[in-house]
């Protein structure tokens, strides 16, 4: 659980200093910038949904595992 935290806490992260790189070096206009960041986001939390999605499938896994174990 605790390797789980730390792997959101890493993916938050890096999200919020690839954002602020992107604002302070972005070449392009206002609205392209927008749009931009907007399917850059979309693809990020899509990628968190899928990486909490796969980690909630093994830790249900590993319950049932050590749930059939104590039986």
């Amino acid at each position: 659980m605790r390797k789980f935290f730390a792997f959101m806490t890493g993916i938050l992260c890096g999200a919020m200093v690839g954002g602020a790189i992107a604002l302070l070096s972005a070449p392009m206009s206002g609205k392209s910038l927008q749009e931009e960041l907007a399917v850059r986001f979309d693809k990020l939390k899509a990628d968190i949904e899928a990486s909490v999605a796969e980690q909630e499938k093994r830790l249900r896994a590993e319950f049932e595992r050590m749930k059939a174990g104590s039986a």
